[in-house]
């Protein structure tokens, strides 16, 4: 959608002069270089005015699990907390097109500003709120939101809050939302889960003419550069385009059922060059008089597939907990776990929130994963039926007979 903020020339590429008659500074902000979406901003200062550089280093993951054909699961929530927000990034999960972590920052970023230069970022607020600020404005973030981030945005996190959990990939193509949802002209259709009106847009230009020492950290590569900049990176008077940070809540995601089980491409918020995101959210269940509201067994052959378990009553799976991983890997078939299908039947709705990752190539594990792996999680549907579940055969025998 085209976004317009503070003061901008007529034109695109002409004469544009503070009150002293100086020229402002025009810069273009793109992801794919002169033929995706971009942003036109317009600065006080230029901003290439770097001042000093320090030593680079390096934040690549470490593989604990090059490869692996074995369901797997991880206690994402017990990532402890630390004050620096990157420092507190985890990564668990990356191939050649994303990197899936986890952050617990119990601090705001108050001495530096961040960009990656890599990657589109896709934050989603497990817990906590704050203010993502940024050269475009605010977008401000509570629980339940995702965040997208296009590569090259400078940001900072400021926290409301003392307890932060947050799940983070990094894209290395741009995160958009599906082709399907759109017309030809970009508008939402009518069948689409959201629409225009549930995006958070950023707001609250704020124009910085300050000159100092500005720390930047940007990421490229998996190494992390600081630099130091003479002025403030967030000296916008204005700016217009489609490229700039958003919002969307995953509470105002409109699910689509029907009257049979549905596939999960129904769920699908996102999509980056060979992986997607879906959200699960509250829903009424399939509503045949026949239906089995628990997924079918399905074969991953095409991706893997990566669940974070974010709130609620999880039906297809047993003892998942808030905040955890699982990990059915593309080449074995997987379905509920045993007990889901019967619980479901004749169920009316579910209250689970969870996000779905779907790399369509395989993930490499990291060894910081590793140190919160669910022992023994594949074995996890070969377990003997709960006495609830032999009670439901018992009484369904029963009638029956």
């Amino acid at each position: 959608m085209y976004q317009k903020q503070g003061i901008i020339p007529q034109k695109r590429h002409v004469v544009f002069r503070k009150k002293d008659n100086t020229l402002y500074h025009e810069e273009l902000m793109g992801t794919e270089g002169f033929s995706g979406t971009s942003s036109l901003a317009y600065h006080l200062y230029p901003p290439t005015m770097v001042k000093s550089l320090g030593e680079p280093y390096s934040i690549k993951p470490e593989a604990g699990l090059e490869e692996s054909l074995k369901a797997l699961s991880f206690t994402g929530y017990d990532v402890q907390p630390e004050n620096d927000y990157l420092e507190s990034r985890k990564i668990f999960f990356f191939n050649d097109d994303l990197i899936i972590g986890i952050a617990a920052p119990s601090a705001s970023m108050e001495e530096y500003f961040f960009k990656n230069a890599d990657s589109d970022e896709m934050l989603f607020i497990h817990k906590g709120s704050g203010q993502c600020k940024t050269m475009y404005g605010t977008v401000d973030f509570e629980y339940g939101d995702y965040l997208i981030i296009p590569r090259g945005t400078v940001y900072q996190l400021k926290f409301n809050t003392k307890e932060n959990k947050i799940l983070y990939i990094e894209s290395h193509s741009p995160i958009r939302t599906p082709k399907r949802y759109r017309n030809e002209f970009g508008q939402m259709l009518e069948h689409s889960p959201f629409c225009e009106r549930d995006f958070k847009m950023p707001h609250t230009l704020e124009t910085h003419d300050e000159k100092g020492e500005f720390k930047t950290l940007i990421k490229k590569r998996g190494i992390i550069y600081p630099y130091i900049y003479e002025t403030h990176p967030f000296d916008l008077v204005g700016w217009d385009g489609y490229c700039y940070p958003y919002g969307f809540s995953i509470f105002n995601f409109e699910p689509i059922t029907g009257r049979i089980h549905m596939p999960p491409p129904v769920h699908q918020q996102f999509e980056a060059r060979n992986f997607v995101v879906c959200s699960f959210v509250p829903r009424l269940f399939d509503y045949h008089p026949d239906a089995i509201p628990a997924p079918y067994h399905h074969s991953n052959i095409d991706s893997d597939e990566i669940l974070y378990y974010v709130d609620g009553d999880f039906m297809s799976r047993n003892n998942i907990k808030a905040g955890q991983f699982t990990l059915h890997p593309a080449g074995i078939p997987h379905g509920p776990h045993p007990g889901a299908i019967e619980r479901s039947i004749g169920k009316k709705d579910t209250k689970e929130f969870a996000v779905m990752i779907d790399p369509f190539n395989p993930v490499k594990i990291s060894k910081e994963a590793l140190k919160y792996e669910v022992k023994d999680y594949y074995k996890s549907w070969i377990q003997e039926p709960s006495a609830l579940t032999k009670e439901f055969f018992s009484t369904q025998y029963s009638e029956k007979k």
